[in-house]
């Protein structure tokens, strides 16, 4: 089902676009590893505009709920005025976990486009596959794998520095 949706988004933004908003998402997740959270990072964009901007921030905003994704949407929701954010493209540097995934919904964001794999929590295609499942009203088209791997070079080291 990914290769078949990566088609999809690929009909919609150009190779050129994917890169260059993961890269966008992988700034910002630098930026998280600098002040010692997770290095994840996340945009959404619509009509290749960026509207919201975010990154870990559980532990410096004493938040379990504060990551990447969810600040991200937090901030595109505020800026357009609008929680549904419709038509949006979640770019983040790592596969969404059941929160994540559950805030996508109901934001109505159209496609997540994601770098690396989270083999333990990440809900796309490790764990649950939660696009797949029949019983939600929405939609969301999943694109993984661009730029993964210095997806998973930024979390590899963030980690070995902490052992």
């Amino acid at each position: 089902m990914v290769a078949r949706l990566r088609i999809a988004v690929r009909g919609l933004m150009t190779p050129e676009q994917l890169d260059y908003w993961m890269g966008e998402a992988l700034a910002l997740a630098s930026e998280a590893a600098v002040v010692g959270e997770v290095p994840v990072g996340a945009v959404v964009v619509r009509d290749d505009q960026c509207i919201g901007r975010g990154w870990n921030r559980p532990i410096s905003g004493q938040d379990p709920t504060a990551h990447a994704e969810i600040m991200a949407l937090r901030d595109a929701a505020s800026k357009v005025e609008n929680y549904r954010l419709t038509g949006a493209t979640l770019f983040v540097t790592i596969e969404p976990c059941t929160m994540c995934f559950g805030a996508l919904m109901h934001a109505r964001i159209a496609r997540v486009v994601y770098g690396a794999t989270e083999p333990r929590a990440g809900v796309c295609e490790s764990q649950l596959r939660l696009p797949e499942v029949d019983f939600y009203n929405h939609r969301i088209e999943v694109v993984s794998g661009i730029r993964a791997e210095e997806a998973s070079a930024l979390l590899k080291a963030f980690f070995a520095a902490r052992r």
